[in-house]
């Protein structure tokens, strides 16, 4: 690759703590929990009943006209309002830029569930002639992506990357190493999903993968604390718009920070859980360290991916310990912010990297809310409960999905 360097200029969130990139941030160093009972659908007899769902919003005006918004999956409608937030706040007129330089990467770990929810519903009480003729194209994981390069007229690289929870940070990465080889100058890249749905629930409850915490929601989510019982499913979407330095430069554009490095690695171990050892999540983190041509004490911040799930947790910290060594314990601030946010799924990397850079910006490190009682061998600093000032030059932000994909992205302060 070339020393082509990539900077992030726009972002766009749509999140369970709030419906833009500056309500989120603000709920977020606040602590205030965005999960609650879940109103999507009647949970009884779901084992779990909460959710964060994304509330008071519709993307309906992000779309040129109604039908064209109907004519969506939720997961993508979220993803195409993130895409034009995340335009709109890097300043950037789709129309004056040169569309085969300009790509898509917005992915799903799911895609269309309550499309395939809904159609297979006809299918079985109507027959299939009552099938939707938009079932396959609002369903697949694709298709966000592809709306969005429409919705522009971006020519450039176009796909997505589908790797469950990790699928925001590659898609973020992915996008960074083709601006790199100079197969572009610019992406709008992140993930979006929407699963708060009956089959969602069923099928991530019977694995019993969810916390049932059902009456108390907004302590649900509790990452590195001993009583965790599951993870707290969310919907939403990130997407930034990140360009080679130069040409971001030439029109002038504010810039937030630099991608730096991106890692990727395998377990190789399981269907669902991580390698308790957390072996390779390490390598993923070293990878990304590596491009980025830094030292673990050049870090100051990791956004864990920390589901609030019993063994994920602790695979996370054994694999920060390998990776950061004495640093993970003497200076390294860890904290998980889907806590606030529940877990977004394929969206809930990008989200996640769009908090690790405000808090570059910022120099504010969110919480880990209901941190009350450290499990034993979750043993860091992961700044329970309240936000901490601190300037922060470089931040990591980790993904981890089922299948065993690791993804890490690292970014840092820009200093021109």
């Amino acid at each position: 690759m070339t020393e082509r360097r990539v900077v992030i200029t726009g972002m766009g969130v749509v999140s369970p703590v709030g419906n833009d990139t500056a309500t989120f941030w603000s709920n977020l160093t606040a602590g205030r929990s965005g999960i609650r009972r879940v109103t999507q659908f009647d949970t009884t007899g779901y084992a779990c009943q909460i959710g964060g769902e994304v509330r008071d919003f519709s993307y309906e005006p992000f779309f040129k006209t109604p039908r064209e918004a109907r004519r969506v999956d939720r997961y993508a409608g979220l993803g195409v309002a993130a895409s034009r937030m995340a335009l709109e706040d890097s300043g950037v007129d789709p129309a004056a830029v040169d569309p085969t330089r300009w790509g898509v990467m917005v992915g799903s770990g799911i895609g269309g569930l309550s499309t395939h929810e809904e159609q297979h519903t006809n299918l079985i009480n109507k027959g299939p002639n009552r099938v939707s003729p938009f079932t396959i194209p609002m369903m697949i994981s694709n298709i966000g992506s592809g709306i969005i390069s429409m919705e522009y007229g971006f020519t450039g690289p176009n796909m997505v990357i589908v790797t469950a929870c990790a699928t925001g940070n590659n898609n973020i990465g992915e996008a960074w190493r083709m601006i790199k080889f100079g197969d572009a100058d610019a992406f709008l890249a992140g993930g979006a999903e929407a699963t708060i749905l009956p089959m969602g629930y069923a099928g991530f409850g019977n694995m019993k993968a969810l916390s049932t915490r059902n009456d108390e929601p907004e302590r649900a989510s509790r990452p590195f604390d001993k009583n965790r019982d599951g993870f707290v499913m969310g919907e939403g979407a990130g997407v930034m718009v990140i360009e080679e330095l130069e040409y971001a430069k030439k029109r002038g554009a504010r810039i937030y920070a630099e991608i730096v490095g991106y890692g990727v690695s395998a377990d190789a171990y399981h269907l669902s859980a991580p390698n308790p050892e957390g072996v390779h999540v390490a390598r993923c983190m070293d990878m990304a360290l590596r491009h980025a041509k830094l030292n673990p004490t050049d870090v100051q911040y990791v956004n864990a991916h920390a589901t609030s799930t019993p063994l994920g947790d602790i695979c996370e910290t054994r694999a920060i310990k390998r990776t950061f060594g004495n640093w993970a314990k003497e200076g390294l601030l860890v904290s998980a912010t889907k806590s606030m946010t529940g877990h977004l799924l394929g969206a809930a990397g990008a989200v996640e990297l769009a908090a690790s850079v405000l808090a570059i910006r910022d120099g504010i490190i969110p919480p880990t809310i209901n941190l009350e009682n450290h499990d034993d061998e979750c043993d860091l600093d992961y700044v329970p409960n309240v936000a901490r000032e601190k300037k922060i030059d470089v931040a990591m932000s980790n993904g981890f999905g089922f299948g065993g994909h690791n993804a890490s992205v690292v970014v840092r302060r820009f200093d021109g």
